[in-house]
């Protein structure tokens, strides 16, 4: 088989630290070449600039999109720009293969522009479920991509029921607990030194808007805020994503800032995320880390809301607990923390990477057709 040209798409520090152990897989075969579009949310100096640790990670051949950064107009005329821009790219590289992972507006412009052009796309993570319109785009991520590498059997299940065929959907796990049970995560107090972290115990909280339901965000940023404050336990804060009304939520933190007790961040490096949340108190927000990530490591979590609702009803793990936008109930589920800790290994081995490789380097993977058919 001859060297072939793997794209990778990134547009958040999320789905960056998820594929990372993919792409390591094919830099490191001499099969394949590596190819890597950064855009989207990784342009954002409010949310740290996250582009440069994509450079910084030493990968080959990284094109960074610095004309797609983030407008203000809102998420349709972000992705056409992205589109546009990835759609050039995609046509100047010709490459054999495009990587896009989960349920952002970035994965939507990389399978559009790709498969639109005849070329074939692997969706990571496809079949999970999620609380707002990042669901609609995940499972139309999966109608135009030709290769489906999903973390579960759900998941699996999921998109069968899409009309995938059952040849194209591959159980490979979520790539990021290979860097979650790898031994190469920096140390707590590497993390602590680097960061300017003083705090022995801390929570992490994350908070990040329900575009379907803006209209309760200012109230629920700042029930979240007040709840922060009162339940005087030191705490980590990052910066919610950059979706369409961040600036409510960043407006509630101003609460924050002047007390000893919190350190608020644009964005932390996703090994060192890791080995916070590893060593935190619990994790508090409505991430998807308090759903996927701290149920691997056992790490209490306090789910708020609707966002990931979904998510938490088809995850049985016991470390979640499940609260609504409510100052009690809150500061209720904090005090219970202590008795929720409980691992899981629905979502994988740490062997991702391995089984990815593996899979793209069988001929059934390459000589399968990109028109597919309903299977029901």
């Amino acid at each position: 088989m001859s060297t072939k040209k793997i794209l990778f798409i990134t547009g958040t520090r999320a789905d960056y630290g998820k594929i990372k152990p993919l792409m390591a897989a094919i830099q490191s075969s001499s099969s394949f070449q590596l190819f890597v579009f950064v855009t989207g949310m990784h342009l954002s100096q409010l949310h740290g600039s996250t582009y440069l640790g994509v450079q910084r990670d030493g990968w080959e051949n990284v094109h960074v999109d610095f004309a797609s950064a983030s407008h203000e107009e809102g998420m349709a005329q972000n992705l056409a720009i992205i589109i546009g821009n990835l759609s050039n790219y995609i046509r100047a590289l010709n490459p054999d293969l495009v990587v896009v992972h989960g349920d952002r507006i970035e994965a939507l412009a990389g399978v559009l522009s790709a498969s639109l052009q005849n070329v074939r796309v692997a969706h990571i993570e496809g079949g999970e479920v999620s609380g707002t319109i990042d669901e609609s785009i995940r499972h139309s991520v999966t109608k135009l991509a030709h290769e489906h590498f999903v973390s579960s059997e759900n998941a699996k299940e999921r998109v069968l029921r899409l009309g995938e065929e059952p040849s194209r959907i591959h159980v490979i796990g979520s790539p990021d607990i290979d860097v979650m049970m790898s031994d190469q995560l920096p140390s707590l107090q590497e993390v602590k030194d680097h960061y300017g972290i003083l705090f022995k115990n801390f929570f992490i909280a994350t908070l990040h808007p329900v575009t379907t339901n803006l209209f309760d965000l200012n109230k629920n940023s700042v029930v979240f805020a007040e709840s922060l404050i009162e339940s005087k336990q030191n705490g980590i804060i990052i910066y919610p994503n950059n979706d369409l009304g961040h600036e409510t939520i960043l407006s509630a933190y101003t609460k924050l800032l002047d007390n000893g007790r919190f350190m608020l961040f644009p964005s932390i490096r996703f090994e060192a995320f890791l080995t916070l949340l590893k060593n935190c108190q619990f994790i508090i927000g409505n991430s998807s880390a308090g759903i996927r990530e701290a149920s691997i490591y056992g790490i209490p979590a306090i789910d708020i809301g609707s966002r990931q609702q979904g998510r938490y009803c088809l995850n049985k793990s016991k470390n979640i607990q499940h609260v609504n936008f409510n100052q009690r109930e809150i500061l209720q589920a904090i005090k219970n923390c202590p008795r929720h800790r409980y691992a899981s290994k629905i979502f994988g081995d740490g062997h991702s990477a391995e089984k990815f490789l593996k899979i793209l380097n069988s001929h059934d993977f390459w000589n399968r057709s990109i028109q597919k058919h309903l299977t029901y």
